[in-house]
């Protein structure tokens, strides 16, 4: 029997050295393995980008999506396009860190807009937190995507063999798709966690946002699972996918934690946060792992459990991040959730998600 791990965590917003511009967002299940990403989505790579010359933007999206962009328009996630540059915190951490625009300055605009490059050879910002923020710049993978066999072959007559190969092209093409849970995961971690050292400690903004696990924070208003259902409803993901966005979500968060607090010069908020959060997450993997007996578990604590958490180690930990985020992929690849049932007590039921998913 499980015992119940009761954790709180430390942070809130954003990642590496291009803090991309996510917040966090799960599409439908796919119950594929696909193996080889692109460079950009190296498993334990230090970050992810999405390049403005080839956002397509949310028009790109919608004539095949329309229920999931009618959902996400109703989320912080757009909706911070309109509200983030009123909002006094945000105008006085601009101001700490000498940023004249909130929509231009790439220290806010990475993580809390969409950006496209214009014909005027200008980068503008279009939108919140889109689709790409989340999938990944659309211009290099969207036709293959699209692509069901055939120019009027329609999705419905898609062959198994056929799917499984656009998958593996689309991701090794630049597309985060939840196929592997790990490669969205870390979209979420880039903005949600905070690796950059002056913004925190200089401006004041939050180390990370407070309490973010990614079940609870996408399976709530952000979901937009219409997969499944041909785009009829908003279904939820079975308990056997949660369980593994449980673990992976876990993995993720200890990652980026050990790569901000690789970036810590000084001993200060952003460097205590960073190590704190490290911390808590290992404490709770460790716990998971008693019960699961996970090799790929195993293999990211050996790692962590073979560093010290302080300033100027940043070699060390960095190496160890990285074997966290190949072993959180390879985990998000081979475990279908069914041998993870022991875990189910501390998993966040659906009534502690953030904000309940409109349907």
């Amino acid at each position: 029997m499980i015992r119940v791990i009761t954790y709180s965590f430390h942070s809130r917003s954003r990642r590496i050295s291009r803090h991309t511009i996510i917040q966090c967002v799960l599409v439908g299940a796919v119950g594929l393995v696909v193996t080889g990403t692109s460079a950009a989505e190296t498993p334990g790579s230090a970050a992810v980008s999405t390049d403005p010359h080839k956002v397509k933007g949310v028009e790109s999206c919608v004539k095949c999506h329309e229920n999931e962009v009618k959902q996400w328009k109703n989320t912080p996630h757009a909706q911070t396009f309109d509200t983030l540059h009123r909002r006094p915190e945000a105008k006085q951490i601009a101001e700490r860190m000498g940023v004249r625009s909130i929509k231009r300055g790439d220290v806010c605009i990475e993580c809390h807009y969409t950006q496209q490059a214009h014909e005027d050879g200008k980068i503008k910002a279009i939108s919140g937190v889109s689709c790409e923020s989340c999938h990944g710049a659309a211009n290099d993978w969207l036709a293959i995507h699209n692509d069901y066999g055939g120019e009027n072959v329609p999705k419905s007559a898609e062959t198994a063999e056929h799917r499984a190969r656009r998958m593996k092209q689309s991701i090794n093409l630049g597309m985060r798709n939840p196929v592997n849970l790990y490669l969205v995961a870390r979209s979420c971690f880039d903005c949600h966690t905070t690796p950059n050292e002056k913004l925190v400690n200089v401006g004041g903004h939050s180390a990370g946002s407070k309490d973010f696990e990614l079940v609870s924070w996408s399976q709530g208003m952000v979901r937009h699972n219409f997969l499944r259902t041909e785009g009829k409803a908003n279904a939820p993901s079975s308990p056997d996918r949660i369980r593994v966005m449980f673990v992976v979500g876990l993995m993720t968060d200890l990652e980026y934690s050990l790569r901000a607090t690789a970036l810590a010069t000084e001993k200060s908020t952003f460097g205590l946060t960073s190590a704190k959060r490290a911390a808590t997450v290992r404490k709770k993997l460790t716990a998971i792992q008693q019960h699961v007996n996970n090799p790929q578990l195993e293999r990211a604590l050996a790692a962590v459990n073979s560093v010290k958490l302080k300033l100027n180690n940043r070699e060390e930990l960095e190496a160890a991040a990285a074997v966290v985020g190949e072993s959180a992929y390879e985990f998000a690849e081979t475990q279908d959730g069914t041998r993870l049932s022991a875990i189910d007590p501390i998993v966040p039921p659906p009534n502690a998600y953030r904000h309940q998913s409109q349907r």
